[in-house]
């Protein structure tokens, strides 16, 4: 027997939970970003109406404003969003203890046990959708259907506010006509590479023999054409299963660009004093650091670094974060943005692997007490209490350690 799978995505969910306390701008173009005077003008949410006028998600503001003079800037307010996503994810527990969040504003649900008290999957997103608009006010779009892919791409199917239900008889009728790069997971560089052989649609993909696709996108394409074909089987977790993170990073657009080593060593500092304090609230380890980098005509790039030892400390972060910007980019040439995560996690217990040399494990244990002082001091004292001396009165607008938000703390785009 096919499980029911729904997939939750709320509406426009960042303007949405603002549009709660500014009734006044309902039906206006609507943005939610950064302090554009401080450049951190990215659309990080808009509302319907903005949509309509070509808002998207992660533009700059001033793009933004070319395509809707009429534009309304409102600032984000992170503690809101994480509120209604938790009231939100408590009335999918009423249909069903397994509610996997996919991020703060969609999850998976199984609700295969639940048919028989509540109806069939339609039924049950629906009164799902009923119930958040009257209690919350929001609304989301469900997408109903036999594995998490495809009850995924049922919620972006038909928005907003909808229920849509792929099935196995249909679901050949609603995808395989929709091109190859709106099937979930698949990227734009593997949809463009897909184009070059011919491969234009998801039918296309889905038709395609899997060994071939093996041969040229490695495990990744035999995973596309199973997903093409319905063939995702993946369990939809409990929702008392705390799943670690794959990464914790922290990114900076900076008041003025990085120019010189001094700014660049300043910023890596105050950064990677972020995500050391991240992994060690969260008790875990990175096993390799990843700095993105972009300059002031937005072009990005991404470089990564394996470590010799998982780490969660801010030095060693900081250390191999440096040694990633001597390899990978030009001195002098300005930086815009910088974001430094940690990947490769595992847990602290697991990690308690030491240097071959007493000496160095002496350090490390040295420095970890006095980045864990740290830590005790800013719970007591607060975030910018104590920081490293390098960061002290920078004109970067950076050094909030813990990054709750403030100034220097680049916060990611609603998708």
């Amino acid at each position: 027997m096919d499980r029911t799978i729904l997939h939750c995505d709320m509406n426009n969910f960042f303007a949405s939970v603002e549009l709660l306390s500014l009734p006044e701008l309902r039906g206006k173009p609507v943005a939610v970003c950064g302090n554009p005077e401080n450049r951190h003008g990215i659309v990080l949410a808009k509302s319907q109406e903005a949509k309509a006028m070509g808002v998207v998600t992660a533009e700059t503001v001033w793009q933004a404003k070319k395509k809707c003079p009429g534009l309304i800037l409102i600032p984000p307010h992170h503690k809101e969003y994480s509120r209604y996503s938790k009231m939100i994810n408590e009335i999918y527990a009423r249909f069903t203890d397994q509610v996997e969040p996919f991020s703060i504003d969609e999850s998976w649900l199984d609700v295969t046990a639940s048919r028989t008290l509540f109806g069939d999957g339609k039924t049950i997103a629906d009164r799902i959708r009923k119930e958040v608009k009257e209690e919350l006010g929001l609304t989301l779009s469900v997408g109903v259907s036999f594995n998490k892919i495809f009850a995924k791409m049922g919620s972006d199917y038909k928005k907003p506010d909808a229920t849509t239900v792929i099935t196995r008889e249909n679901y050949k009728d609603l995808l395989w006509p929709l091109p190859a790069g709106d099937l979930f997971t698949l990227g734009k560089a593997t949809a463009a590479r897909m184009e070059t052989i011919g491969i234009h649609t998801i039918g296309d993909l889905a038709r395609t023999d899997r060994a071939v696709l093996a041969s040229i996108f490695g495990k990744a394409g035999e995973q596309l054409y199973d997903y093409a074909n319905g063939l995702e089987h993946s369990p939809v977790a409990h929702i008392d299963d705390h799943q670690m993170a794959k990464s914790v990073g922290n990114g900076v657009t900076f008041r003025r660009n990085l120019e010189t080593g001094d700014d660049i060593r300043t910023a890596v500092t105050a950064l990677s004093d972020t995500v050391a304090a991240r992994l060690r609230k969260q008790q875990v380890k990175c096993g390799g650091v990843k700095v993105d980098i972009k300059d002031p005509y937005f072009k990005t790039i991404t470089r990564q670094k394996q470590l010799d030892v998982p780490t969660n400390l801010a030095e060693e972060i900081s250390h191999a974060a440096l040694q990633i910007l001597r390899e990978s980019w030009q001195e002098g040439k300005p930086i815009r943005l910088l974001t430094i995560t940690g990947i490769n996690l595992c847990r602290e217990d697991e990690a308690e692997q030491m240097s071959l040399f007493a000496e160095k494990n002496a350090r490390r244990q040295r420095t970890e007490q006095a980045e864990r002082a740290m830590d005790s001091i800013r719970q007591r004292f607060g975030n910018s209490s104590i920081t490293f001396g390098r960061v002290l009165k920078n004109d970067l607008w950076i050094g909030r350690p813990t990054g709750h938000g403030g100034p220097g703390d680049e916060n990611d785009p609603e998708e």
